[in-house]
């Protein structure tokens, strides 16, 4: 897999190079593969789509994550408020009139709270890392493959096949994906009745599926709607990784604004 380059013009996800996070990287992914099951996912969508853990605003839990450094990726190790308002920033000094889209880059990571003991403190191999379809093959694009050969469904003929339980042009909506901080922060939109656009809740659930908008991986399950929403994603994932760049925000002045948003 080639590593991705930002629209800052830096490289990231380049998971071959040897660093000192490198090992701790492929150890996550290991311990992703073998446990993101369907059956695993079901459970925890049943438990966690209950929205039962905790009531708090969306700007505590962006402070939450000051907390959490995310060990899945080789390349941030800062805070996650940081990246967040990174994001969003980079994002607004483009697209000013999109203020759905500042606001989607706010909130994308904040299912992160998983891993917060308020939130029930979750390992990170199910909060964090790339998503992809359960219940259908693991595609070959997908980072550290070989790890899925110790998962249960990659030897069940109900869930190793291209369509697996799914059918043609499904919908990705009707699509079960690994469980995360993605998924969490979809379900948590949704039951919140929220106001945001069809594609920023399809930024929400799928910025992690690196397979799809990477390596255009399990296009035959996506309806017109998801080709639609792609396009935004694509746009998205170039400011989620431009963030990276060590770029300081000050936080208290741009604060007011994102406030404003979320009222």
């Amino acid at each position: 897999m080639m590593p991705h380059t930002n629209s800052f013009g830096h490289t990231f996800r380049d998971y071959h190079v040897e660093s000192e996070r490198q090992q701790g990287v492929e150890n996550f992914y290991r311990t992703n593969h073998i446990n993101q099951t369907y059956d695993f996912v079901k459970r925890m969508r049943e438990e966690y789509g209950n929205l039962d853990k905790v009531e708090m605003s969306i700007w505590e839990c962006c402070e939450l994550l000051n907390d959490v450094v995310d060990e899945s990726d080789p390349d941030l190790d800062e805070p996650q408020i940081e990246h967040l308002l990174q994001t969003a920033e980079a994002i607004r000094k483009d697209y000013p009139d999109e203020d759905w889209l500042h606001l989607t880059g706010l909130i994308h990571d904040l299912g992160k709270v998983l891993l917060h003991p308020s939130f029930g403190g979750l390992p990170q191999w199910a909060v964090v890392g790339d998503t992809y379809p359960v219940g259908c093959a693991f595609d070959k694009s997908i980072v550290h493959h070989k790890y899925f050969e110790e998962n249960a469904d990659y030897h069940n003929p109900a869930y190793n096949t291209k369509y697996g339980v799914y059918s043609e042009g499904c919908g990705l909506n009707n699509v079960m994906m690994s469980w995360g901080h993605d998924d969490y922060m979809y379900l948590v939109a949704k039951e919140n009745k929220t106001t945001l656009p069809s594609a920023a809740l399809f930024i929400i659930r799928y910025h992690s599926f690196y397979a799809l908008h990477r390596s255009g991986s399990y296009k035959q399950l996506m309806n017109g709607e998801d080709v639609e929403n792609l396009k935004w994603l694509e746009i998205f994932n170039k400011y989620d990784l431009y963030s990276k760049s060590k770029v300081r925000i000050d936080v208290e002045k741009v604060k007011p604004y994102y406030l404003s948003l979320i009222e």
